[in-house]
């Protein structure tokens, strides 16, 4: 028999302290000979290398180090060699670590940061990328670190995804230059190298430019083929060049095939090892799949069992088995295998205590915007196997970051911590986001704090026209890019939310285009408009200029060391809001950066948001 609690007490499994327990797995690759699988892990705040050789056990291969690589976001983290690692560490250096015996040898000096690790086919030397901060650019040091580090492409404001060719002295590049971001438009690169140590002779930019953007270059096995997604219309496509000819082919098109490359290092394809075939994931409807596309185009989907989303899709060398990072909205993410059909685990995120009639399985929403463009969302339904409320749950609606990224159809532990609580969750995609056409992406630019907090308001209005959610508890909730959202919503629609929770989120345009980290330097140019021309939309949509329009309740968490939005902005609209006697809590982390790492933040967050919660929300 079901008890009857009310909405937003209901006893659930996931306490704050099983949510700093889970891990975060960032990356996984096969080393060279096809037998280990190489992970990174984070565990409060430190990146962990696994091993997994065959069928032995999983074993760490790093310990007191911490593996992380820190250009602009991070991401691109470490490659793999024969019986070798090479991976970036906290102090901005590459490093060597064999897969048996040994200690981590350092091969470039502490300089910068480096990023994105790419190993020569005959293992002698590592392309990377490398940045002071100021400038970035492709450099080249021998694998062992004997000699010094050498320039070898530079000019561009921006460099990913470095890879070399199988058999011939080719490297292939993607590069971008300010005011755009890497969605935007980018340009493909290719050089010749020659000599000893290699050096660039001849460079030429073989696709994309400055509307157009290219994702992931890589080359075929056999050495025939140049591949890439390109995005030239509304939609993505993946292309291949032939290196000899130069003629390009289509094989697949019209889906969403890359993600907003707001980190290094992501792949979202690769080549079988005969190169007859390309591995690749296609995202519809905020749902990944996983297909075979061979070089006459046609294609073959994979069952991928119980998993609806899927990262860093990475094939053996030596035969068709893929590794990836696996989830459902009811499974934590997991490190899995895929060969001839079977899916194998090798790594839980967590322990999997749940059962999954206990947790929360989004439905795929929409509502209509005041210009008629169709919002999306995901709503999580309050679940509660034991229990049942009365009337209308409480809703969190939730506002993504980026803003260009997407809330997908993967594991989403925030929704759960609120579904499983008797909350309902909404997370809204709205315009801006990836994953809906190019055009949807876009309408965001020139419109950054208008169109996302009429979607984050229309979706909360969806909510309750559909009796699913309570009108007189609404709570809009976001972090960064969200953060924003939440600080302009509750100025613009004062009443409308029983109270906000922003996550080191954007307060002042001015001070953020002057401080922000290289990476987003020139974001605003797209976003709002380009200094001093746009200062007038700077302070009508700054948050910081209007806090005396905040009324409703406001949680503010930031980071003390974060670089992306330096703690000077929640700080600003925390006095603003002390000064008026508004309600609020302001916590700043030690330690912390954009985001939380270590788990007794994470723990005393997820418990401070309960109690702000209790006391504005559910008892007010």
């Amino acid at each position: 028999m079901r008890g009857i609690l009310p909405y937003g007490l209901w006893p659930s499994p996931l306490a704050p302290e099983r949510m700093a327990a889970m891990l975060r797995i960032t990356d996984v690759q096969w080393d060279r000979s096809g037998r280990a699988r190489i992970w990174r892990e984070e565990r409060s705040g430190r990146g962990v290398l696994v091993a997994q050789e065959n069928e032995d056990a999983p074993r760490d291969l790093t310990d007191i180090e911490s593996v992380r690589a820190r250009i602009g976001y991070g991401g691109g983290d470490f490659t793999t060699g024969d019986g070798f690692v090479i991976y970036a560490g906290e102090d901005g250096r590459l490093y060597r670590l064999p897969l048996r015996a040994g200690l981590p040898q350092p091969i470039t000096p502490p300089f910068g940061n480096v990023a994105s690790p790419a190993l020569s086919p005959d293992g002698r030397w590592v392309l990377y990328v490398h940045s002071d901060g100021a400038t970035d650019g492709l450099a080249l040091v021998d694998a062992e670190g004997r000699g010094w580090p050498q320039k070898a492409i530079e000019g561009a404001d921006f460099y990913m995804q470095p890879v070399w060719h199988p058999t011939h002295p080719l490297i292939a590049w993607v590069e971008w230059d300010h005011p755009n971001m890497p969605w935007d438009g980018a340009r493909l690169g290719l050089a010749r190298l020659e000599g000893d140590p290699p050096r660039p002779s001849r460079i030429e930019v073989v696709d994309g430019d400055a509307r157009t953007p290219v994702f992931q270059p890589a080359f075929s096995p056999d050495g025939r083929f140049l591949s890439y997604i390109l995005t030239e219309g509304e939609w993505d496509a993946l292309v291949v060049m032939d290196l000899e000819t130069g003629a390009r082919r289509i094989l697949v098109e019209g889906t969403t095939l890359a993600p907003p490359a707001w980190v290094q290092g992501l792949r979202v394809y690769g080549w079988s090892p005969r190169g007859d075939r390309i591995f690749y994931r296609r995202s519809e409807n905020a749902m990944a799949f996983l297909e075979a596309v061979d070089l006459e185009g046609h294609i073959v989907r994979l069952d991928l069992g119980p998993y609806t989303w899927f990262e860093q899709l990475a094939v053996a060398p030596d035969r068709e088995a893929l590794a990836m990072i696996a989830s459902s909205p009811l499974q934590p993410p997991r490190g899995i295998s895929w060969e001839d059909g079977r899916i194998r685990v090798h790594r839980y995120a967590s322990a999997e205590r749940i059962p999954p009639e206990a947790l929360s399985f989004p439905q795929s929403i929409q509502w209509r915007a005041p210009d008629g463009t169709m919002v999306h969302g995901l709503y999580y339904p309050p679940v509660g196997p034991r229990v049942e409320g009365t009337d209308f749950p409480p809703a969190i609606i939730s506002i993504h970051g980026g803003p260009t990224s997407q809330r997908v159809m993967s594991y989403n532990a925030d929704a759960q911590f609120f579904a499983t609580r008797g909350f309902a969750y909404l997370e809204v995609n709205y315009r801006g986001s990836t994953g809906y056409g190019r055009s949807y992406r876009d309408a965001l630019k020139g419109n950054w704090g208008v169109l996302d907090v009429e979607d984050a308001v229309g979706g909360a209005r969806a909510l309750v026209e559909r009796g699913l959610a309570d009108p007189r508890r609404l709570v809009i909730m976001g972090g960064s890019a969200g953060g924003y959202t939440v600080l302009n919503a509750l100025i613009r629609y004062p009443g409308f939310f029983r109270a906000g929770i922003c996550l080191f989120g954007v307060a002042n345009l001015f001070t953020l285009a002057a401080e922000t980290h290289k990476f987003e330097a020139h974001y605003l140019d797209t976003l709002v408009g380009p200094l001093p021309e746009a200062a007038e939309r700077y302070r009508e949509r700054s948050p910081i200029f209007h806090a005396d329009r905040i009324q409703d309740p406001v949680a503010i968490f930031q980071g003390a060391e974060d670089r992306v939005v330096p703690p000077n902005q929640a700080e600003a609209i925390a006095e603003a809001l002390r000064r008026r006697g508004v309600p609020h809590l302001y916590r700043l982390y030690p330690g912390e950066g954009h985001g939380w790492r270590r788990a007794e933040t994470i723990t005393a967050f997820y418990q401070e948001v309960l109690d702000f919660l209790r006391q504005y929300v559910l008892f007010e």
